[in-house]
């Protein structure tokens, strides 16, 4: 009986390895839980760690739909961008990577060569410090497909200082990036 007990838990710590392995999410792995993410989020914070809102992420059939519910910025145009890499450190959250740019097109909507897929309109922000973006990103995919948002290295949401005049390439001219959010799968 003792032989069996040890044996026993000399094998626990693989079979506990093994289910907290499974639980994280691996956008190269195979599963079916994984190739079916259908809702992402992001919690929006700056370089202090203050939060700044938050955005959701849901896949429709042709495509994505976000909505960023920003508070505590200043009132007017601030660009927003999903950004390549799911990294915010701070100070200036350049971890984050350039746009989120899978075909390689240039920069903005009224750019001839453009639009990357993580372009977006401007975050209008009002004299209370609220914004609301709601925006359906065309043929874009949260997990699977040739281009998922979600790939090995994630994607993040930045919200820079100024407008995106949505034709200078790369960023828009945008100014800094005052807050920034690791897209994850799932909702609040």
């Amino acid at each position: 009986m003792r032989a069996i007990f040890i044996a026993t838990l000399a094998t626990l710590p693989l079979a506990v390895t093994a289910c907290v392995q499974n639980e994280r999410y691996d956008p190269h792995d195979p599963a079916p839980a994984y190739a079916d993410v259908q809702s992402a989020s992001a919690a929006l914070y700056d370089a202090s760690g203050r939060s700044h809102g938050e955005a959701t992420i849901t896949q429709l059939d042709d495509g994505i739909r976000l909505v960023i519910r920003g508070n505590d910025f200043s009132p007017g145009a601030h660009g927003a961008h999903i950004h390549m890499t799911g990294s915010c450190a701070a100070p200036d959250f350049t971890s984050a990577g350039g746009h989120w740019n899978p075909f390689g097109r240039a920069h903005g909507r009224d750019n001839p060569a453009g639009q990357h897929m993580g372009d977006m309109p401007n975050l209008l922000v009002g004299q209370d410090g609220t914004g609301l973006l709601e925006v359906t990103i065309g043929g874009a995919r949260i997990a699977g497909g040739d281009a998922p948002l979600l790939d090995g290295d994630g994607a993040a949401i930045v919200i820079h200082s100024g407008a995106d005049d949505y034709r200078s390439d790369p960023a828009g001219d945008a100014g800094s990036r005052v807050a920034c959010g690791e897209i994850v799968p799932g909702g609040f």
